[in-house]
């Protein structure tokens, strides 16, 4: 048996061992990669990540690598539970984990979070996400120019609020907005910055964006200390939309918001439909109904009844459809809060 035929077996036995089955940074199941450095298995997603930090390089394949016995007994002494402990140890129970299925900018954060910076590590240890009150400058796209300027941004636990001004000396901010209405989504491809975010927050009952960017990473902690748990609510797309004829617009829902927008980077939605338990006649099918006309390419149909009307949308793939349809029934499935019934009650109003 060669050198290297010993190391793979020794590292597949290694592999059987509780943790070691699934990254240690994102979850994803059967990981191709080991951290020479960590002594930890991660997938190829993640491995990337490591590779970029200096101090942890040194990453490589399981399977097509060569691994001198050395590191293979390095591997073995640690492994995915045992260096988790370490490195996790002190993380906060609001700190929110991303798994394999969160964008790669989420999964870049926590690694260096963790590895880099080890902010985990020490109990009672001061974190950036802990502060009660935060003011800095972030890029804020204009609602009307489209283009980023410097704003002001305050973020104050004690007051439950995030406020922006539209200069660092103004009196009085140009918005104030509630933290328990706000949900934060990561959006670099979107935004085209890789430090991009989406804020989605409600203002009389009328759900609202902006968007935000900083040139340094951590930055985006500021906006996280938020309500971390809100984290990638949002799911997006393309879709089409019948009023007069089928129209594609771009379509965001946010929980049981499903808003449509004519540009995916508008400040207010076009319009909005509710999505209620199907208990109170919320209901989605595949397909739309007979005699339906299609104006378009897209043959892929969504029917959504609510108590007062349906709505009848188009995609443009097979694989889109499902995905919606797979959102669409985990919300309808899902039973409604107080807070949900108000908001319902406000929509019927209002249509």
């Amino acid at each position: 048996m060669t050198e290297n035929e010993r190391a793979a077996r020794t590292l597949k036995h290694v592999l059987q061992k509780p943790g070691n089955g699934s990254c240690a940074d994102c979850g994803a199941d059967n990981p191709e990669c080991g951290s020479c450095s960590l002594g930890v298995f991660i997938c190829l997603s993640c491995s990337g990540v490591h590779r970029s930090i200096p101090d942890l390089g040194k990453v490589k394949l399981l399977r097509l690598s060569h691994w001198e016995d050395s590191e293979v007994q390095f591997m073995s002494e640690r492994g995915n539970d045992a260096m988790n402990a370490v490195y996790e140890a002190a993380l906060p129970v609001y700190y929110y984990k991303p798994t394999h299925r969160d964008c790669q900018v989420l999964k870049e954060q926590w690694i260096r979070v963790k590895y880099e910076r080890q902010e985990f590590m020490e109990n009672g240890k001061k974190l950036i996400y802990e502060d009660e009150s935060r003011d800095g400058m972030l890029m804020k796209r204009g609602r009307d120019n489209g283009q980023f300027l410097n704003r002001r941004f305050i973020l104050s636990l004690r007051d439950g609020t995030l406020k922006y001004y539209t200069k660092l000396d103004a009196k009085e901010p140009k918005a104030v907005i509630k933290v328990d209405t706000i949900n934060a989504c990561f959006q670099p491809d979107k935004i085209g910055n890789p430090n991009g975010l989406q804020i989605t927050y409600l203002r009389d009952n009328i759900t609202r964006n902006i968007f935000i960017y900083h040139d340094s990473s951590r930055e985006r902690a500021f906006i996280m200390q938020c309500d971390i748990s809100k984290l990638n609510r949002i799911t997006e797309n393309n879709v089409g939309l019948q009023t007069e004829g089928f129209k594609k617009r771009w379509f965001t829902l946010d929980h049981r918001r499903l808003m449509y927008f004519r540009d995916p980077l508008d400040a207010f939605a076009k319009g909005e439909v509710f999505l209620g338990h199907r208990d109170h006649g919320y209901h989605v099918t595949i397909g739309l109904p007979a005699g339906t006309h299609y104006n378009g390419t897209w043959q892929y149909g969504i029917t959504i009844e609510t108590p007062d009307r349906s709505f009848l949308f188009t995609c443009e793939t097979d694989m889109e459809q499902k995905d919606w349809m797979s959102h669409f029934n985990a919300v309808m499935n899902t039973r409604m809060s107080p807070q949900e019934y108000t908001v319902e009650a406000y929509f019927k109003h209002k249509h």
